[in-house]
């Protein structure tokens, strides 16, 4: 895959580029202005594609077919969009249930390597290998059409609009994997992707401004409330990012209300290496402040059927414009 030269490549821009301090003591204040700028069209319909093609290769849970297709997809993929040099296969192995090797895959593509100014926007691809909340099969692996499928089509469809129209700061884009693989209640075992990104920097001093996850951005009827824990990392990020979806016209799915904390990949990012990273995730705070999630969580419903291209469309809207009208 080559994916070694890639690293010495990306390495030399990004050393050179981000020698910063990995976080900072205070959150930068965030303030998104409109700069009058052209925007490209986001494609819902393209965004579902993508989410289709995962789908058709199955469950994707670590070590499974659907698992293999689906990264040399991604990769494919992604060096289409951003070229060969600049995506890397980050591959390591984990030690699983029942002593089984996980082999395991990060995805990294970089668009607009020459900007010192850059924002990572994060997906995790791998879905889950049980169905726990499932009344039937609960230890079959899902589909998760929208719980690992979503959040990877709309970062697909961004790679493709940042192919063709060169953005004015830098973006990295992370699939981050075994996400979804621990059993309720062993979250040493969730998050392995970010977990392992967070310990293996590509590049020293890597310092993007902020991380946007996307988790569950796909589904039917999808709301978006303010997720608590990127609140308490970085409150002005989240009051930037969710004030201008309701500018968008989106305030109903990005309502201005408080959300449950909820473990995820952005956590384990900011707390192993400072960057402020908030989630954009399905669900609603339940009268305890716990997470509900949808009723396709976790089970076999959560195929195509509840994928919806307004809401990939909304959330497609929000990360094209922040890109290329707001950040700089």
């Amino acid at each position: 895959m080559k994916s070694k030269r890639w690293l010495i490549c990306l390495l030399t821009g990004l050393s050179v580029l981000c020698l910063m301090q990995c976080g900072s003591p205070e959150e930068p204040r965030f303030s998104f202005t409109d700069k009058g700028r052209d925007v490209p069209p986001f494609s819902a319909d393209q965004a579902y594609e993508y989410i289709q093609k995962q789908v058709e290769f199955g469950p994707r849970n670590p070590n499974s077919e659907g698992h293999r297709q689906t990264k040399e997809f991604l990769y494919r993929e992604m060096q289409h969009h951003a070229g060969e040099r600049n995506v890397y296969v980050q591959s390591f192995e984990h030690e699983g249930y029942g002593g089984e090797i996980l082999e395991m895959h990060n995805i990294i593509a970089a668009f607009n390597l020459e900007s010192t100014d850059r924002i990572v926007l994060a997906a995790h691809w791998d879905t889950r290998p049980r169905a726990d909340e499932d009344p039937n099969n609960t230890d079959e692996p899902i589909l998760g059409a929208d719980d690992g499928g979503s959040g990877v089509g709309v970062l697909l469809e961004l790679a493709r609009i940042l192919s063709e129209n060169p953005p004015p700061l830098g973006v990295d884009i992370i699939f981050f994997d075994g996400e979804d693989y621990g059993e309720s209640g062993d979250l040493q075992n969730y998050f392995l992707g970010a977990r392992y990104w967070g310990d293996n920097q590509p590049a020293p001093g890597y310092n993007p401004r902020f991380g946007i996850l996307l988790d569950m951005v796909g589904g039917t009827g999808a709301v978006f409330p303010r997720e608590g824990y990127s609140v308490r990392f970085a409150p002005s990020l989240v009051d930037a990012v969710w004030d201008l979806a309701a500018e968008l016209g989106y305030g109903e799915m990005f309502p201005d209300t408080e959300g449950a904390m909820i473990s995820d990949d952005h956590v384990i990012v900011e707390r192993t290496t400072g960057i402020p990273m908030i989630n954009i995730i399905h669900h609603q705070r339940s009268g305890d402040g716990t997470a509900e999630f949808p009723s396709y969580w976790h089970t076999h419903q959560d195929n195509m059927e509840i994928i919806d291209k307004h809401t990939l469309q909304a959330v497609g809207d929000l990360m094209t414009e922040l890109i290329y009208n707001r950040i700089q």
